[in-house]
């Protein structure tokens, strides 16, 4: 029951994670306005984010406008949608696999196969949190670099945004949740006594009078 538990936990700990990394993926707020000098009172902050940029006015209306080519993006940009949509969907690949070798279900037979079917899920949500926390420390590099670069004029100037904060606790989400699901595998392999209890029945067989037999099988 040990190593079962640790793998629902990490489980949900990735399932968390993945949403997450999906909210952060989707949100305009990857660099926003930096506040300095005389742009502390403005009348409108600017957001970046990998699919818009948007400006909100300081009477509250936002405006959003999804950028019309891609090819005219720069690169990290591009290279951060390639890299988040990819650790998206090998999270989604990383689930089905999990749920697979669970020991809470019972698509593949227990024993060593279904340990080393729910290792490989783990495996595969760690790797999603490395691969998810590459264009978030990427992109958080540029916006730190460009903010202390004194060539950079001040109007131009941006601070990381709350979508990189929501990534990168996504992508420790995602590789602590992936840890768990292996040590409970990992366990699991080594410890089987320490996994969910399966017993099995026989079938009640009909006597001749037509009733069936009253002994239990276990």
């Amino acid at each position: 029951m040990g190593s079962a538990a640790l793998e629902i936990l990490g489980l949900v700990l990735c399932l968390v994670g993945w949403v997450g990394l999906i909210l952060a993926c989707g949100l305009p707020m990857w660099q926003v306005t930096a506040f300095l000098d005389h742009n502390i009172v403005t009348a409108q902050t600017t957001w970046k984010g990998l699919w818009m940029s948007c400006v909100v006015q300081s009477t509250g209306h936002m405006q959003c406008k999804v950028y019309d080519s891609v090819l005219a993006l720069s690169p990290e940009v591009q290279a951060a949608r390639a890299l988040t949509v990819g650790a998206v969907l090998l999270a989604l690949v990383a689930l089905f696999v999990t749920l697979a070798g669970a020991q809470c279900t019972t698509c593949v037979a227990p024993g060593p196969a279904k340990a080393r079917v729910a290792l490989s899920g783990g495996a595969l949500y760690a790797l999603c949190g490395l691969l998810a926390l590459v264009p978030l420390c990427w992109f958080a590099n540029i916006v730190v670099r460009e903010f202390y670069d004194p060539t950079v004029p001040m109007s131009q100037k941006y601070e990381l945004g709350a979508a990189l904060y929501i990534g990168w606790a996504a992508s420790a989400l995602l590789m602590c949740g992936g840890g768990l699901v292996c040590c409970g595998a990992w366990v699991c392999t080594g410890r089987p006594d320490f996994s969910f209890p399966v017993k099995y029945s026989a079938s009640r067989r009909p006597t001749a009078t037509g009733d069936y037999d009253k002994k239990n099988y276990v």
